[in-house]
């Protein structure tokens, strides 16, 4: 039943995701007077015409994931085929502008809405890259902190190993004595044979241990960092959420761009897909371990995957938005439209190159679960 539940998660997320981002498309191009001849759910070839509305094909293709809004016109080489009454070439150039950002500012805006109802309603905690940036928050009260000291490695052959300190754990206290950063471990052990170690280790560090273990020039034979023992968030006003909202679209558009350039490295470089970098197959995953989580997770995972959506598609390469953005805004500088056997060429290149790259991120996925 899980995984019945966990797939329909799965397709609705894709579904609202796609569907978010290309009625902003249609809309602003039915704004603009240009004819929507089709509205496709995932990549060509089409499987089916669904229905037909205003003139409108609505379609599903082959390609599960993903999709389009064909315009009239915009396929067709022939400058006078182009231009013709409904077409998007016809259309004005801030007009053209407005049509191709729409599917992204729509995916945008809707991963501001999902942030601001859950870091206000659902009280969540945001995306912070580096401890000292959550001591930073906890000072503002972003959130509230309570720090701790994590063991997260235990030395093969040292003290802390030989006395079976369970990894991962929390350590709480050496022998009496409180501790809440790593710093205060090494002087509280400097000189000791033994000391003992109070701990709170198994699921959600809710068990508590304390054992005695030999010390060796000062050292037990854990590594240590900090690491929060208590996290948790304040009740937040929606401007206050809001705030937030934009700091962590920010954050996480950094990375997605970060993420972006360390595949491209990595792809050309090395042959291989680097981790961290999942497609459909890990998005999957991820929407199957989210609604196990509980629904405020699953809503965090729609999220961060509209705004990389965003992201993605207002890069400028060739086949995507920002690509085709990029030939209007060329043609705004020149005063006159690039070489039209050239734009169609280079995007049909560039969806080829991405069709590609998705097959083989998948298939990285699929190996990397069996």
């Amino acid at each position: 039943m899980g995984v019945v539940i966990s797939a329909l998660a799965f397709l609705l997320l894709l579904s609202v995701l796609v569907l978010i981002h290309e009625c902003g498309h249609y809309f602003a191009a039915k704004e603009a007077g240009v004819t929507v001849e089709e509205f496709g759910f995932g990549l060509p070839p089409r499987a089916k015409t669904l229905f037909t509305y205003g003139g409108t094909r609505f379609s599903l293709n082959w390609i599960p994931f993903g999709g389009f809004v064909r315009l009239k016109g915009e396929n067709l080489e022939r400058e006078s085929d182009r231009h013709k009454r409904g077409s998007f070439s016809a259309a004005s150039i801030p007009a053209r502008i407005v049509i191709l950002s729409a599917g992204v500012a729509m995916n945008f805006l809707f991963a501001l809405l999902l942030f601001t109802v859950g870091f206000s309603v659902g009280r969540w905690i945001p995306t912070y890259l580096t401890y000292e940036e959550l001591q930073g928050a906890a000072e503002r009260g972003e959130v509230h902190l309570v720090p701790g000291v994590l063991i997260d490695e235990v030395i093969a052959g040292g003290g802390a190993e030989q006395a079976g300190i369970p990894v991962p754990s929390i350590l709480t206290a050496v022998s009496g004595t409180p501790v809440t950063s790593p710093d205060q471990v090494a002087p509280l052990q400097e000189g000791k044979r033994r000391v003992s170690y109070a701990l709170l280790t198994g699921t959600g560090f809710t068990q508590e241990v304390t054992l005695t273990l030999p010390v060796r020039d000062g050292k037990t034979g854990v590594s240590l960092r900090a690491s929060p023992r208590e996290l948790s968030a304040p009740a937040r006003s929606v401007g206050k959420a809001f705030l937030l909202s934009l700091r962590e679209a920010r954050v996480v558009t950094v990375q997605t761009v970060i993420g972006m350039e360390q595949l491209a490295v990595t792809l050309f470089s090395q042959g291989r897909i680097p981790e961290g970098v999942t497609g459909i197959v890990g998005i999957a995953e991820l929407t199957h371990l989210s609604v196990q989580e509980g629904f405020t997770t699953y809503l965090r995972l729609v999220a961060l995957l509209s705004l990389s959506l965003a992201v993605l598609n207002i890069l400028p390469l060739p086949a995507l938005d920002g690509g085709r953005l990029l030939f209007v805004l060329v043609e705004l500088v020149r005063r006159k439209p690039a070489n039209r056997q050239f734009e169609i060429t280079t995007n049909l290149v560039g969806f080829l190159l991405l069709i590609g790259l998705i097959l083989v991120i998948t298939y990285n996925d699929i190996i990397r679960l069996f």
